[in-house]
């Protein structure tokens, strides 16, 4: 995932991540919680639910708090998965037959350690749709494990099949959080709330065979977890991540929704109304590309706070500094690393 690429460039509000958080608290010390967020360029104190936080700091704290806590799944579920468990897991993937045997192989496999919900696969001739049953249905359903664990599932069968697969739909048994926008940076198709079960489903049609997989790409592929299996970085995303790639590769402070219709083939309207079904405007996505290519700035760059308000279109830095606040609630000098 390059610096360069619209979708690493993406963040997420730390409202996405808190259910993570709150659970990694009850695995660590609280001077072992404050060292991790330290080193992976989190704040220790409290995050308000709309501030941002980028996928390479996600990454970077899943791979210190799984040695720090012994568990894998980082206090998602009520039994720790060992170390060495997601190697396990993909050694047993790379021997599958077709992406269906894959899925198979991966449901039996959660069913064997997992207490707090079952996998079921459910094989139809052009459909397939892998669901999480609880046990305990009076459980409050943990967000972030429900998103982490359909997102594995996809995230191998790309990985298998060499690009990434596509999704026919996602189903999350909780109801539409405020952070729901979010979810477009992770699943390459719209997210329905308030299901019965989390579920996500494929059309096997669009299966491909899968690729024979070394043990050393699969060392590779484990060293970079969770990037290559939570955030694939596909340009047949959502529309709204459409419209946000065309912009960053585009002269995006003119670009106007007419000129992203045409390259999209399609009417003004019709994009807008599929932008709305996502919850979201062309407005949205392009203050959201501005903000986020100003927190890179800030973090990886050398600029003054002054040249990069005037380089993502503000006329004064105090503007900037305003409409920064609003996007993060923090201020551009505190994302300085």
């Amino acid at each position: 995932m390059s610096g360069h690429d619209p979708v690493s460039l993406t963040t997420v509000s730390a409202g996405f991540i808190q259910d993570w958080l709150d659970a990694l608290k009850l695995r660590c010390s609280p001077e072992a919680m404050v060292s991790l967020l330290q080193q992976s360029g989190l704040q220790t104190s409290p995050m308000a639910p709309n501030q941002r936080v980028t996928l390479n700091e996600i990454a970077r704290l899943y791979q210190l708090a799984a040695p720090e806590t012994g568990d894998e799944m980082m206090g998602l579920w009520s039994r720790p998965i060992r170390r060495r468990a997601l190697q396990h897991l993909v050694t047993v993937q790379r021997e599958a037959s077709s992406l269906t045997s894959a899925l198979y192989r991966f449901s039996t496999y959660w069913n064997l350690i997992l207490d707090d919900f079952r996998l079921e696969l459910r094989n139809e001739a052009d459909e397939v749709e892998l669901s999480l049953i609880p046990y305990d249905r009076e459980t409050r359903p943990q967000r972030f494990g429900h998103l982490l664990m359909l997102k594995l599932a996809h995230g191998l069968l790309s990985w298998l099949g060499g690009a990434e697969t596509p999704v026919k739909a996602v189903r999350f048994a909780f109801p539409r959080p405020d952070f729901a926008a979010d979810y477009a940076v992770v699943f390459p198709c719209a997210v329905v709330f308030d299901a019965p079960n989390s579920s996500i489903l494929f059309d096997s049609r669009q299966f491909t065979n899968p690729i024979t997989r070394s043990p050393a790409e699969a060392a590779v592929f484990l060293e970079r977890a969770p990037l290559d299996w939570i955030f694939t970085g596909s340009r047949a995303h959502t529309y709204s991540l459409r419209v946000r790639a065309f912009l960053y590769g585009a002269s995006w402070q003119t670009c106007q929704l007419p000129d992203v219709a045409q390259a999209l083939k399609m009417t003004p309207r019709t994009l807008n109304r599929r932008l709305n079904q996502e919850g979201t405007s062309f407005q949205d996505i392009k203050d959201a590309l501005r903000r986020d290519i100003a927190i890179r700035a800030l973090r990886n760059g050398t600029d003054s706070i002054e040249k990069i308000a005037f380089d993502t279109g503000f006329s004064a830095p105090a503007n900037f500094h305003r409409a920064f606040r609003k996007w993060t609630n923090r201020t551009p000098g505190s994302y300085r690393t």
